[in-house]
């Protein structure tokens, strides 16, 4: 009998970089995510969700995580058949934990935007611990 080969799942694609702690790391990260989301043929809706959740973290990890001379790690892994992508960025200062500040900032406050628009481009977000002394922020995105 012939019977058709069976379908195998994608695997999941994997990219991590470590980058340097300043406003150019941050913006390095971005770009970097696009790029690569780009060429592993990720959905352009996803992509472009990905773009704003990747600047927010990397610029939180840049202001509130830098640690002199330590650097923050970004990682992305990507599920194609599940059409799911987790983003990971880890600082090193583990005794600043996020939180999404109240929605009465005043309208000239320049910060406080940032968590409450991760959290409402992705299903998930949340913070765990990065042994000896950082924290991990991560989110998942997933296609509609």
């Amino acid at each position: 009998m012939n019977q058709p080969a069976p379908q195998l799942a994608a695997p999941t694609r994997t990219f991590t970089q470590l980058l340097s702690s300043t406003r150019r790391g941050a913006r390095l990260a971005r770009l970097l995510a696009v790029t690569q989301l780009r060429s592993w043929g990720a959905e352009q809706y996803l992509t472009e969700r990905a773009e704003t959740v990747v600047a927010e973290l990397a610029a939180n990890a840049v202001l509130h995580g830098r640690s002199p001379g330590r650097s923050f790690r970004l990682t992305l892994a990507l599920d194609p058949s599940g059409g799911r992508l987790r983003v990971e960025v880890t600082d090193a200062r583990g005794d600043l934990l996020p939180h999404i500040t109240p929605t009465d900032i005043d309208a000239l406050h320049t910060g406080g935007r940032g968590l409450p628009l991760v959290a409402a481009l992705t299903d998930h977000w949340d913070c765990v611990p990065y042994p000896p002394s950082g924290k991990t922020v991560r989110a998942v995105l997933s296609t509609p």
